[in-house]
Protein backbone atom coordinates (compact mmCIF):
# COMPACT_ATOMS: atom_id res chain seq x y z
CA UNK A 1 0.00 0.00 0.00
CA UNK A 2 1.28 3.90 -0.75
CA UNK A 3 -0.12 7.08 1.73
CA UNK A 4 -1.46 9.33 -0.69
CA UNK A 5 1.43 11.49 0.01
CA UNK A 6 3.64 8.75 -1.54
CA UNK A 7 1.81 7.98 -4.21
CA UNK A 8 2.49 11.65 -5.42
CA UNK A 9 6.04 11.12 -4.83
CA UNK A 10 6.54 7.92 -6.53
CA UNK A 11 4.66 9.57 -9.47
CA UNK A 12 6.80 12.38 -9.68
CA UNK A 13 9.80 10.95 -9.53
CA UNK A 14 8.27 8.16 -12.91
CA UNK A 15 7.67 11.24 -14.97
CA UNK A 16 11.38 12.46 -14.42
CA UNK A 17 11.75 14.57 -11.44
CA UNK A 18 14.71 14.36 -9.16
CA UNK A 19 14.01 17.75 -7.23
CA UNK A 20 10.71 19.04 -5.81
CA UNK A 21 10.59 23.52 -5.02
CA UNK A 22 8.63 23.90 -1.53
CA UNK A 23 7.62 26.35 0.73
CA UNK A 24 6.28 25.19 4.04
CA UNK A 25 3.76 25.61 5.99
CA UNK A 26 1.58 24.03 8.84
CA UNK A 27 -1.07 22.31 6.27
CA UNK A 28 1.83 20.88 4.23
CA UNK A 29 4.38 19.38 6.74
CA UNK A 30 2.75 15.87 6.74
CA UNK A 31 2.84 15.85 2.75
CA UNK A 32 6.38 17.41 2.93
CA UNK A 33 7.34 14.20 5.23
CA UNK A 34 5.58 12.15 2.54
CA UNK A 35 7.45 13.22 -0.38
CA UNK A 36 10.88 13.12 1.64
CA UNK A 37 10.40 9.45 2.18
CA UNK A 38 11.03 8.94 -1.82
CA UNK A 39 15.13 8.74 -1.69
CA UNK A 40 14.76 9.58 -5.57
CA UNK A 41 13.60 13.15 -5.03
CA UNK A 42 15.87 15.95 -3.50
CA UNK A 43 13.34 18.48 -1.57
CA UNK A 44 14.20 21.88 -2.45
CA UNK A 45 13.47 24.91 -0.19
CA UNK A 46 12.78 28.48 -1.74
CA UNK A 47 12.49 32.06 0.55
CA UNK A 48 8.92 32.11 -0.81
CA UNK A 49 6.19 30.85 -2.81
CA UNK A 50 6.62 33.28 -6.36
CA UNK A 51 10.51 32.48 -6.32
CA UNK A 52 9.35 28.45 -5.78
CA UNK A 53 7.08 28.58 -8.60
CA UNK A 54 9.50 30.41 -10.73
CA UNK A 55 12.66 27.84 -9.54
CA UNK A 56 9.91 25.41 -10.84
CA UNK A 57 9.33 27.06 -14.10
CA UNK A 58 13.09 26.75 -14.58
CA UNK A 59 13.32 23.67 -13.56
CA UNK A 60 10.81 22.40 -16.13
CA UNK A 61 12.62 24.44 -18.91
CA UNK A 62 15.33 22.27 -18.12
CA UNK A 63 13.97 18.85 -17.26
CA UNK A 64 10.32 19.13 -19.12
CA UNK A 65 7.91 18.85 -15.84
CA UNK A 66 8.74 20.26 -12.16
CA UNK A 67 6.82 20.48 -9.02
CA UNK A 68 6.52 23.36 -6.34
CA UNK A 69 4.56 22.56 -2.95
CA UNK A 70 3.20 24.81 -0.86
CA UNK A 71 0.71 25.85 1.91
CA UNK A 72 -3.16 26.54 1.68
CA UNK A 73 -4.36 29.84 0.06
CA UNK A 74 -1.79 32.59 1.46
CA UNK A 75 0.72 30.00 -0.28
CA UNK A 76 -0.91 28.76 -3.40
CA UNK A 77 -2.53 32.31 -4.10
CA UNK A 78 1.31 33.78 -4.38
CA UNK A 79 2.31 30.86 -5.99
CA UNK A 80 -0.16 31.17 -8.79
CA UNK A 81 2.00 34.38 -10.59
CA UNK A 82 4.84 32.02 -11.45
CA UNK A 83 1.94 29.23 -12.59
CA UNK A 84 0.47 31.42 -14.84
CA UNK A 85 3.98 32.62 -16.34
CA UNK A 86 4.08 27.98 -16.95
CA UNK A 87 1.28 27.91 -18.32
CA UNK A 88 1.81 31.20 -21.00
CA UNK A 89 5.10 29.61 -21.41
CA UNK A 90 3.58 25.86 -21.68
CA UNK A 91 5.54 24.23 -19.52
CA UNK A 92 4.19 21.40 -17.08
CA UNK A 93 4.79 22.54 -13.50
CA UNK A 94 2.80 20.93 -10.65
CA UNK A 95 1.76 23.27 -7.97
CA UNK A 96 1.24 20.82 -5.14
CA UNK A 97 -0.80 22.80 -2.35
CA UNK A 98 -1.88 21.27 1.19
CA UNK A 99 -5.31 21.99 2.31
CA UNK A 100 -7.54 22.17 5.90
CA UNK A 101 -8.51 18.98 7.63
CA UNK A 102 -11.24 17.71 5.76
CA UNK A 103 -13.54 17.54 9.33
CA UNK A 104 -13.57 21.39 8.81
CA UNK A 105 -15.14 21.68 5.23
CA UNK A 106 -18.65 22.06 5.76
CA UNK A 107 -18.61 22.30 10.19
CA UNK A 108 -18.84 25.86 10.17
CA UNK A 109 -15.12 26.23 11.47
CA UNK A 110 -13.12 29.75 10.43
CA UNK A 111 -9.69 28.93 9.30
CA UNK A 112 -5.98 30.89 9.17
CA UNK A 113 -4.92 31.30 6.04
CA UNK A 114 -8.44 31.77 4.45
CA UNK A 115 -10.60 34.89 3.73
CA UNK A 116 -12.19 34.05 7.09
CA UNK A 117 -15.65 32.82 5.48
CA UNK A 118 -16.60 29.26 5.34
CA UNK A 119 -15.71 28.25 1.80
CA UNK A 120 -12.00 26.74 1.31
CA UNK A 121 -12.84 26.08 -2.98
CA UNK A 122 -11.47 29.70 -3.94
CA UNK A 123 -7.83 28.81 -4.21
CA UNK A 124 -8.59 25.90 -6.53
CA UNK A 125 -11.12 27.51 -8.40
CA UNK A 126 -8.85 30.55 -9.11
CA UNK A 127 -5.97 28.01 -10.14
CA UNK A 128 -8.74 26.25 -12.41
CA UNK A 129 -8.25 29.41 -14.45
CA UNK A 130 -4.16 29.02 -14.54
CA UNK A 131 -3.74 25.43 -14.99
CA UNK A 132 -5.40 23.01 -17.30
CA UNK A 133 -6.30 20.80 -14.59
CA UNK A 134 -7.48 21.80 -10.88
CA UNK A 135 -8.40 19.17 -8.19
CA UNK A 136 -8.66 19.27 -4.95
CA UNK A 137 -8.44 15.80 -2.93
CA UNK A 138 -11.33 14.20 -0.64
CA UNK A 139 -10.73 10.97 0.23
CA UNK A 140 -7.67 8.83 -0.20
CA UNK A 141 -9.50 6.47 -2.11
CA UNK A 142 -10.12 8.74 -5.04
CA UNK A 143 -6.51 10.52 -4.73
CA UNK A 144 -4.84 7.98 -7.20
CA UNK A 145 -7.22 8.74 -9.75
CA UNK A 146 -7.60 12.59 -9.64
CA UNK A 147 -3.79 12.62 -9.12
CA UNK A 148 -3.15 10.91 -12.21
CA UNK A 149 -5.83 12.98 -14.10
CA UNK A 150 -3.69 16.34 -13.42
CA UNK A 151 -0.13 14.44 -14.46
CA UNK A 152 -1.86 13.40 -17.19
CA UNK A 153 -3.25 16.24 -18.86
CA UNK A 154 -0.27 18.52 -17.79
CA UNK A 155 1.88 16.01 -19.35
CA UNK A 156 -0.28 15.87 -22.60
CA UNK A 157 -1.25 19.59 -22.94
CA UNK A 158 2.19 21.31 -21.92
CA UNK A 159 0.60 23.25 -18.83
CA UNK A 160 0.53 23.18 -15.11
CA UNK A 161 -1.64 21.80 -12.96
CA UNK A 162 -2.84 22.20 -9.25
CA UNK A 163 -3.59 19.47 -6.72
CA UNK A 164 -4.79 20.12 -3.04
CA UNK A 165 -4.12 17.52 -0.54
CA UNK A 166 -5.42 17.84 2.59
CA UNK A 167 -3.51 17.95 5.87
CA UNK A 168 -5.06 14.76 7.15
CA UNK A 169 -4.73 12.97 3.73
CA UNK A 170 -1.30 13.12 3.25
CA UNK A 171 0.03 10.18 5.34
CA UNK A 172 -3.95 8.16 4.89
CA UNK A 173 -3.45 4.77 3.09
CA UNK A 174 -4.39 4.48 -1.19
CA UNK A 175 -3.61 2.23 -3.81
CA UNK A 176 -0.62 1.74 -5.26
CA UNK A 177 0.24 3.70 -8.91
CA UNK A 178 0.18 1.43 -11.62
CA UNK A 179 2.15 1.71 -14.70
CA UNK A 180 3.20 5.35 -15.79
CA UNK A 181 2.92 4.52 -19.33
CA UNK A 182 -1.14 5.52 -18.51
CA UNK A 183 0.31 9.13 -17.75
CA UNK A 184 2.77 9.25 -20.80
CA UNK A 185 1.53 7.68 -23.85
CA UNK A 186 0.81 10.23 -26.38
CA UNK A 187 -2.20 9.52 -29.35
CA UNK A 188 -0.57 9.97 -32.25
CA UNK A 189 -2.53 12.27 -35.13
CA UNK A 190 -5.91 10.65 -36.69
CA UNK A 191 -3.87 9.55 -40.15
CA UNK A 192 -7.04 11.12 -42.24
CA UNK A 193 -6.42 14.32 -40.64
CA UNK A 194 -3.03 14.48 -40.74
CA UNK A 195 -3.02 13.65 -44.69
CA UNK A 196 -5.27 16.25 -45.98
CA UNK A 197 -3.26 18.89 -43.56
CA UNK A 198 -0.11 17.81 -45.52
CA UNK A 199 -1.58 17.84 -48.76
CA UNK A 200 -3.14 21.04 -48.13
CA UNK A 201 -0.05 22.85 -47.00
CA UNK A 202 1.82 21.24 -49.73
CA UNK A 203 -0.39 22.98 -51.98
CA UNK A 204 0.08 25.93 -50.52
CA UNK A 205 3.73 26.28 -50.53
CA UNK A 206 3.55 25.09 -54.30
CA UNK A 207 1.93 28.08 -55.18
CA UNK A 208 4.17 30.41 -53.82
CA UNK A 209 7.63 31.38 -55.56
CA UNK A 210 9.20 32.84 -52.15
CA UNK A 211 8.41 30.55 -49.11
CA UNK A 212 10.20 31.04 -45.48
CA UNK A 213 9.64 29.44 -42.68
CA UNK A 214 9.04 31.14 -39.18
CA UNK A 215 9.83 29.24 -35.52
CA UNK A 216 7.67 29.86 -32.70
CA UNK A 217 8.29 29.12 -28.77
CA UNK A 218 5.61 26.72 -29.28
CA UNK A 219 7.88 24.28 -31.25
CA UNK A 220 9.30 22.85 -27.95
CA UNK A 221 6.56 22.15 -25.99
CA UNK A 222 5.70 20.28 -29.17
CA UNK A 223 8.82 18.22 -29.21
CA UNK A 224 8.79 19.38 -32.70
CA UNK A 225 12.41 20.96 -33.33
CA UNK A 226 14.00 17.88 -34.96
CA UNK A 227 10.69 17.64 -37.44
CA UNK A 228 10.76 21.62 -38.21
CA UNK A 229 14.33 21.16 -39.37
CA UNK A 230 13.39 18.45 -41.07
CA UNK A 231 11.38 20.35 -43.37
CA UNK A 232 13.47 23.09 -43.76
CA UNK A 233 16.19 21.15 -45.24
CA UNK A 234 13.60 19.62 -47.55
CA UNK A 235 12.14 22.78 -48.49
CA UNK A 236 15.64 24.57 -48.31
CA UNK A 237 13.86 28.29 -48.07
CA UNK A 238 15.41 30.40 -45.34
CA UNK A 239 14.47 30.29 -41.32
CA UNK A 240 13.65 32.82 -39.27
CA UNK A 241 13.27 32.52 -35.73
CA UNK A 242 11.18 34.56 -33.11
CA UNK A 243 13.24 35.63 -30.12
CA UNK A 244 11.23 33.36 -27.71
CA UNK A 245 12.28 30.67 -30.21
CA UNK A 246 15.83 31.64 -30.19
CA UNK A 247 17.81 28.55 -30.02
CA UNK A 248 15.07 26.18 -31.44
CA UNK A 249 16.93 26.31 -34.39
CA UNK A 250 20.52 25.84 -34.86
CA UNK A 251 22.10 29.60 -35.66
CA UNK A 252 24.70 28.33 -37.22
CA UNK A 253 22.64 26.24 -40.14
CA UNK A 254 22.96 28.00 -43.38
CA UNK A 255 19.55 28.51 -43.44
CA UNK A 256 19.19 30.54 -40.56
CA UNK A 257 18.32 33.81 -41.36
CA UNK A 258 18.21 35.87 -38.14
CA UNK A 259 15.73 36.85 -35.02
CA UNK A 260 12.44 38.18 -36.53
CA UNK A 261 11.34 41.13 -34.36
CA UNK A 262 9.36 43.70 -36.99
CA UNK A 263 11.81 46.97 -37.35
CA UNK A 264 14.11 45.40 -34.84
CA UNK A 265 15.29 42.31 -36.47
CA UNK A 266 18.45 41.45 -37.26
CA UNK A 267 20.03 42.51 -40.36
CA UNK A 268 17.68 41.67 -43.35
CA UNK A 269 15.34 39.66 -41.65
CA UNK A 270 12.36 41.29 -41.24
CA UNK A 271 12.85 43.03 -45.06
CA UNK A 272 13.05 39.26 -46.14
CA UNK A 273 9.69 38.17 -44.40
CA UNK A 274 8.44 41.36 -46.30
CA UNK A 275 9.43 40.09 -49.10
CA UNK A 276 8.18 36.24 -49.13
CA UNK A 277 5.03 35.83 -50.48
CA UNK A 278 4.50 32.61 -48.26
CA UNK A 279 5.11 31.69 -44.74
CA UNK A 280 4.76 29.01 -42.83
CA UNK A 281 5.10 29.92 -39.08
CA UNK A 282 5.27 26.75 -37.04
CA UNK A 283 4.11 27.22 -33.42
CA UNK A 284 4.54 30.84 -33.36
CA UNK A 285 3.02 32.99 -30.88
CA UNK A 286 1.61 37.10 -32.10
CA UNK A 287 1.48 39.31 -29.33
CA UNK A 288 1.90 43.16 -29.01
CA UNK A 289 5.13 42.27 -28.04
CA UNK A 290 6.27 39.92 -30.70
CA UNK A 291 4.93 41.99 -33.22
CA UNK A 292 5.99 45.20 -32.16
CA UNK A 293 3.06 47.13 -31.37
CA UNK A 294 1.12 44.99 -33.98
CA UNK A 295 3.61 46.62 -36.68
CA UNK A 296 4.58 43.04 -37.68
CA UNK A 297 1.51 41.21 -37.51
CA UNK A 298 1.66 38.85 -40.77
CA UNK A 299 -1.19 38.59 -43.40
CA UNK A 300 -3.58 35.24 -42.74
CA UNK A 301 -3.94 34.53 -46.11
CA UNK A 302 -0.06 34.42 -46.22
CA UNK A 303 0.58 32.11 -44.00
CA UNK A 304 0.44 28.35 -42.62
CA UNK A 305 -0.53 28.29 -38.99
CA UNK A 306 0.71 25.43 -37.64
CA UNK A 307 0.06 25.16 -33.48
CA UNK A 308 0.74 22.97 -30.91
CA UNK A 309 -2.19 21.11 -32.09
CA UNK A 310 -4.22 23.10 -34.51
CA UNK A 311 -3.08 23.46 -38.22
CA UNK A 312 -4.39 26.18 -40.32
CA UNK A 313 -4.04 26.74 -43.99
CA UNK A 314 -6.46 29.44 -45.96
CA UNK A 315 -9.50 28.01 -46.53
CA UNK A 316 -8.58 24.97 -44.37
CA UNK A 317 -8.87 24.15 -40.42
CA UNK A 318 -7.27 21.06 -38.99
CA UNK A 319 -7.51 20.43 -35.40
CA UNK A 320 -5.85 17.79 -32.81
CA UNK A 321 -2.88 16.44 -34.79
CA UNK A 322 0.38 16.27 -33.52
CA UNK A 323 2.84 19.47 -34.67
CA UNK A 324 5.83 17.09 -34.97
CA UNK A 325 3.35 14.79 -37.16
CA UNK A 326 2.83 17.35 -39.17
CA UNK A 327 6.29 19.15 -39.76
CA UNK A 328 7.61 15.88 -40.69
CA UNK A 329 5.22 14.33 -42.86
CA UNK A 330 5.10 17.79 -44.79
CA UNK A 331 8.90 17.28 -45.40
CA UNK A 332 8.16 14.30 -47.64
CA UNK A 333 6.00 16.26 -49.54
CA UNK A 334 7.32 19.20 -50.17
CA UNK A 335 9.25 20.34 -53.24
CA UNK A 336 12.48 22.30 -52.96
CA UNK A 337 12.24 25.92 -52.96
CA UNK A 338 15.52 28.15 -52.39
CA UNK A 339 14.28 31.54 -53.34
CA UNK A 340 14.27 33.31 -49.93
CA UNK A 341 18.07 31.64 -49.04
CA UNK A 342 19.35 33.03 -52.55
CA UNK A 343 17.56 36.20 -52.18
CA UNK A 344 19.11 36.63 -48.27
CA UNK A 345 22.66 36.20 -49.27
CA UNK A 346 22.22 39.39 -51.25
CA UNK A 347 20.62 41.77 -48.55
CA UNK A 348 22.31 40.05 -45.73
CA UNK A 349 25.49 41.87 -44.29
CA UNK A 350 27.84 40.37 -41.94
CA UNK A 351 27.88 41.22 -38.98
CA UNK A 352 30.99 41.94 -37.44
CA UNK A 353 31.57 41.60 -33.60
CA UNK A 354 31.60 44.69 -31.18
CA UNK A 355 34.95 46.20 -31.39
CA UNK A 356 36.32 46.36 -27.90
CA UNK A 357 37.00 49.35 -26.10
CA UNK A 358 39.75 50.59 -23.98
CA UNK A 359 40.45 48.44 -21.08
CA UNK A 360 40.44 52.07 -18.94
CA UNK A 361 37.65 53.09 -20.63
CA UNK A 362 33.78 53.31 -18.75
CA UNK A 363 32.21 50.25 -18.76
CA UNK A 364 29.45 50.66 -22.06
CA UNK A 365 26.44 47.75 -22.84
CA UNK A 366 28.53 46.84 -25.98
CA UNK A 367 31.75 46.04 -24.18
CA UNK A 368 29.32 44.33 -21.74
CA UNK A 369 28.02 42.01 -25.09
CA UNK A 370 31.19 41.63 -26.54
CA UNK A 371 32.26 40.38 -23.37
CA UNK A 372 29.33 37.91 -22.86
CA UNK A 373 29.76 36.45 -26.38
CA UNK A 374 32.90 35.38 -25.69
CA UNK A 375 31.82 32.83 -22.61
CA UNK A 376 29.16 31.55 -24.47
CA UNK A 377 30.15 27.85 -25.09
CA UNK A 378 28.28 24.63 -26.50
CA UNK A 379 27.81 23.89 -22.41
CA UNK A 380 26.32 26.95 -21.73
CA UNK A 381 22.41 27.98 -21.53
CA UNK A 382 21.38 31.87 -21.10
CA UNK A 383 18.83 33.32 -19.31
CA UNK A 384 17.73 37.01 -19.94
CA UNK A 385 15.39 39.03 -17.97
CA UNK A 386 12.67 41.18 -19.01
CA UNK A 387 13.60 44.63 -20.18
CA UNK A 388 17.16 45.28 -22.14
CA UNK A 389 18.73 42.21 -21.05
CA UNK A 390 16.20 40.41 -23.91
CA UNK A 391 17.44 42.51 -26.33
CA UNK A 392 21.10 42.18 -25.17
CA UNK A 393 20.85 38.29 -25.06
CA UNK A 394 18.28 37.64 -28.58
CA UNK A 395 21.02 39.27 -30.61
CA UNK A 396 24.19 37.14 -29.80
CA UNK A 397 25.15 34.36 -31.49
CA UNK A 398 24.61 30.91 -30.06
CA UNK A 399 27.32 28.51 -30.42
CA UNK A 400 26.14 25.12 -31.75
CA UNK A 401 24.53 23.79 -28.70
CA UNK A 402 24.36 26.83 -26.43
CA UNK A 403 20.96 27.22 -24.73
CA UNK A 404 18.72 30.47 -24.62
CA UNK A 405 16.18 30.91 -22.16
CA UNK A 406 13.80 34.21 -22.40
CA UNK A 407 10.35 34.83 -20.80
CA UNK A 408 9.03 37.03 -23.43
CA UNK A 409 4.98 35.84 -23.41
CA UNK A 410 4.51 36.48 -19.30
CA UNK A 411 7.60 38.85 -19.10
CA UNK A 412 7.14 38.67 -15.25
CA UNK A 413 9.97 41.08 -13.71
CA UNK A 414 12.63 39.08 -11.52
CA UNK A 415 11.94 35.72 -13.17
CA UNK A 416 15.38 34.99 -14.24
CA UNK A 417 16.91 35.16 -11.04
CA UNK A 418 14.83 31.96 -9.63
CA UNK A 419 14.29 30.34 -13.30
CA UNK A 420 18.36 30.04 -13.11
CA UNK A 421 18.27 28.41 -10.09
CA UNK A 422 15.67 26.08 -11.22
CA UNK A 423 17.47 25.64 -14.68
CA UNK A 424 20.34 25.04 -12.81
CA UNK A 425 19.21 22.52 -10.60
CA UNK A 426 17.39 20.60 -13.68
CA UNK A 427 20.79 20.93 -16.13
CA UNK A 428 23.59 20.44 -13.12
CA UNK A 429 26.01 19.33 -16.51
CA UNK A 430 25.66 22.98 -18.60
CA UNK A 431 27.21 26.39 -17.28
CA UNK A 432 23.90 28.74 -16.56
CA UNK A 433 24.26 32.45 -16.66
CA UNK A 434 22.24 35.10 -16.31
CA UNK A 435 21.55 38.72 -17.34
CA UNK A 436 19.13 40.53 -15.14
CA UNK A 437 18.72 44.58 -14.32
CA UNK A 438 18.78 46.37 -11.02
CA UNK A 439 14.98 46.42 -10.95
CA UNK A 440 14.56 43.24 -11.99
CA UNK A 441 16.67 41.64 -9.31
CA UNK A 442 14.89 43.48 -6.29
CA UNK A 443 12.16 41.20 -6.74
CA UNK A 444 13.14 38.01 -6.15
CA UNK A 445 17.35 38.70 -5.08
CA UNK A 446 16.12 35.94 -2.12
CA UNK A 447 16.82 33.24 -4.18
CA UNK A 448 20.48 33.95 -4.58
CA UNK A 449 21.02 32.45 -1.57
CA UNK A 450 19.69 29.41 -2.28
CA UNK A 451 22.27 29.00 -5.60
CA UNK A 452 25.01 29.85 -2.36
CA UNK A 453 23.44 26.59 -0.25
CA UNK A 454 23.33 24.45 -3.09
CA UNK A 455 26.72 25.45 -4.26
CA UNK A 456 25.61 25.98 -8.05
CA UNK A 457 28.40 27.70 -10.24
CA UNK A 458 25.57 30.30 -11.95
CA UNK A 459 27.25 33.79 -13.28
CA UNK A 460 24.69 36.34 -13.29
CA UNK A 461 25.15 39.83 -14.74
CA UNK A 462 23.75 42.26 -12.45
CA UNK A 463 23.13 45.62 -15.19
CA UNK A 464 23.08 48.44 -12.30
CA UNK A 465 21.71 51.60 -14.48
CA UNK A 466 19.58 52.91 -11.46
CA UNK A 467 15.98 51.78 -13.13
CA UNK A 468 13.72 50.53 -14.91
CA UNK A 469 15.27 51.14 -18.35
CA UNK A 470 12.58 48.96 -20.07
CA UNK A 471 9.57 51.37 -18.82
CA UNK A 472 11.74 54.15 -18.97
CA UNK A 473 11.46 53.32 -23.03
CA UNK A 474 8.04 52.95 -23.49
CA UNK A 475 6.78 54.86 -20.82
CA UNK A 476 9.00 57.35 -18.55
CA UNK A 477 8.02 58.98 -14.93
CA UNK A 478 9.57 59.19 -11.77
CA UNK A 479 7.96 55.48 -11.01
CA UNK A 480 10.80 54.25 -12.97
CA UNK A 481 13.41 55.54 -10.28
CA UNK A 482 14.46 52.62 -7.88
CA UNK A 483 16.63 52.82 -4.72
CA UNK A 484 20.20 51.64 -5.26
CA UNK A 485 21.71 48.54 -3.52
CA UNK A 486 24.90 47.46 -3.56
CA UNK A 487 24.34 44.43 -4.93
CA UNK A 488 28.10 42.61 -5.03
CA UNK A 489 28.22 43.39 -1.51
CA UNK A 490 24.49 41.66 -0.77
CA UNK A 491 26.79 38.50 -1.39
CA UNK A 492 28.26 38.38 1.37
CA UNK A 493 25.08 39.06 3.51
CA UNK A 494 23.82 36.18 1.39
CA UNK A 495 27.19 33.75 1.98
CA UNK A 496 26.92 34.58 6.19
CA UNK A 497 29.05 31.97 7.89
CA UNK A 498 28.63 29.19 5.28
CA UNK A 499 28.74 30.26 1.29
CA UNK A 500 31.45 30.41 -1.50
CA UNK A 501 28.94 33.13 -3.64
CA UNK A 502 31.23 36.10 -5.14
CA UNK A 503 30.14 39.56 -5.75
CA UNK A 504 32.32 41.25 -8.11
CA UNK A 505 31.91 44.98 -9.44
CA UNK A 506 32.54 46.21 -12.82
CA UNK A 507 33.03 49.87 -14.05
CA UNK A 508 35.04 49.43 -17.10
CA UNK A 509 36.31 47.07 -19.62
CA UNK A 510 39.54 45.30 -17.41
CA UNK A 511 37.48 45.01 -14.97
CA UNK A 512 34.57 43.20 -15.94
CA UNK A 513 37.14 40.79 -17.85
CA UNK A 514 39.05 40.16 -14.75
CA UNK A 515 35.10 39.38 -12.81
CA UNK A 516 34.62 37.14 -15.81
CA UNK A 517 37.91 34.99 -14.80
CA UNK A 518 36.88 35.08 -11.18
CA UNK A 519 33.65 33.69 -12.13
CA UNK A 520 34.81 31.36 -14.59
CA UNK A 521 37.09 29.70 -11.69
CA UNK A 522 34.54 30.02 -8.88
CA UNK A 523 33.05 26.49 -9.10
CA UNK A 524 31.31 25.97 -5.46
CA UNK A 525 28.70 28.42 -5.82
CA UNK A 526 26.99 31.60 -7.71
CA UNK A 527 29.06 35.03 -9.14
CA UNK A 528 27.39 37.96 -9.58
CA UNK A 529 29.20 40.77 -11.09
CA UNK A 530 27.27 44.34 -10.90
CA UNK A 531 27.74 46.28 -14.09
CA UNK A 532 27.51 49.91 -13.98
CA UNK A 533 26.15 51.19 -16.78
CA UNK A 534 25.00 54.65 -17.71
CA UNK A 535 20.90 54.71 -17.30
CA UNK A 536 20.30 55.23 -20.86
CA UNK A 537 23.07 53.00 -22.41
CA UNK A 538 20.62 50.57 -24.14
CA UNK A 539 20.24 49.07 -27.65
CA UNK A 540 18.64 50.91 -30.51
CA UNK A 541 16.24 48.05 -30.73
CA UNK A 542 14.69 48.38 -27.72
CA UNK A 543 14.25 52.17 -27.77
CA UNK A 544 12.30 51.44 -31.35
CA UNK A 545 10.66 48.22 -29.69
CA UNK A 546 9.10 49.98 -26.63
CA UNK A 547 8.17 53.38 -28.61
CA UNK A 548 6.07 50.74 -30.78
CA UNK A 549 4.52 49.26 -28.27
CA UNK A 550 3.65 52.36 -26.01
CA UNK A 551 2.06 53.81 -29.51
CA UNK A 552 0.05 50.08 -30.00
CA UNK A 553 -0.70 50.99 -25.34
CA UNK A 554 -2.07 54.45 -26.03
CA UNK A 555 -4.29 53.78 -28.68
CA UNK A 556 -7.59 55.35 -28.33
CA UNK A 557 -10.55 53.66 -27.61
CA UNK A 558 -12.84 52.91 -30.78
CA UNK A 559 -15.83 55.09 -30.89
CA UNK A 560 -19.58 53.34 -30.41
Amino acid sequence: MHTVGSYLATRLAQIGLKHHFVVPGDYNLVLLDQLLSNPDMQQIGCANELNASFAAEGYARANGAAACVITFSVGALSALNGIGGAYAENLPVILISGGPNTNDSGAQHLLHHTLGTYDFSYPREIAEHLTCAAVAITSADDAPYLIDHALRTALREHKPAYIEIPCNLANADCASPGPISSLTLVAPSDPATLQAAVTAAAAFLASRSRPLLLAGPKLRAAGAQGAFRKLAEALGSAVAVMPAAKGLFPEDHPQFAGIALGEVSTYGCNELIDWADGLLCAGTVFTDYSTVGWTSLPVANKIIDAGFDRIRVPGHDFSDLRLADFLSALADKVQANPATMVEYARIRTPIAPPAAVPAQGKLTRNELVRQVQALLTTESTLLVETGDSWFNGMYLSLPPGAGFEIEMQWGHIGWSIPASFGFALGAPQRRVIAMSGDGSFQVTAQEVAQMIRHKLPIIIFLINNRGYTIEVEIHDGPYNNIKNWDYAGLIGVFNADSGDGKGLRAGTGDELAAAIQQAKQNTRGPTLIECEIDRDDCTRQMISWGRRVATANARPPRSN
